[in-house]
């Protein structure tokens, strides 16, 4: 029968095109499309579980990690909004703004600060200056006697300042930096101030 003929002719013509158009290299792309979608949503996935984590430790621990290195919470004001830490101690802390705390002396706090963290100590430290007569002066480090004593030390350059802890054990707000008339009515006890700052 030719049309039975022609029938069959006409569907052996359509499973040859149909496996024309699956060709090993067709195959090869579709495989390597598959591969790259799943690599992009793994890489999405990881991204997303980072910065998760980075969020969680600057919101749960960053006020709680200071006292397992031995070194009082207050240490930095309550504006933290993120915090990461390297494996080999190096931090950096990003405040909402820049700002300033009233202790013995008066500290502004850069937007970003950073060093490197050690148990009892702060060193490479950057962002954080101590304010002595009408002079800002950076702090290098910080530390805190081993064993615990009631003093933790400020090195600004060669010079090692002496507080007492305690004023650091709080958490304290931080005011807006700029410039206070408080600083103006001080001068009588400047040359003072110098001396105490040079001898402690």
């Amino acid at each position: 029968c030719w049309i039975c003929v022609a029938t069959i002719n006409k569907g052996r013509r359509a499973h040859q095109n149909l496996r024309k158009s699956f060709s090993p290299s067709s195959s090869l792309i579709l495989q390597q499309s598959m591969a790259l979608h799943r690599f992009s949503f793994s890489t999405l996935f990881l991204l997303s579980l980072t910065l998760l984590t980075t969020t969680t430790l600057s919101l749960s621990t960053v006020y709680d990690l200071l006292p397992k290195y031995g070194l009082p919470s207050g240490l930095l004001p309550d504006s933290v909004t993120n915090f990461t830490l390297s494996d080999d101690g190096r931090f950096v802390v990003r405040l909402a703004r820049s700002c300033e705390i009233e202790f013995d002396y008066r500290v502004r706090y850069d937007r970003t600060v950073s060093g490197r963290i050690s148990y009892g100590s702060i060193t490479e430290l950057e962002g954080i200056q101590v304010k002595r007569l009408f002079i800002w002066l950076d702090v290098d480090e910080i530390k805190v006697d081993l064993p615990p004593t009631d003093s933790i030390y400020f090195k600004v350059g060669f010079i090692n300042k002496k507080l007492g802890i305690d004023q650091f054990k709080t958490v304290h707000s931080c005011g807006v930096s700029g410039c206070s008339w408080k600083s103006f009515l001080q001068l009588p006890g400047m040359v003072n101030e110098a001396e105490m700052l040079i001898t402690e």
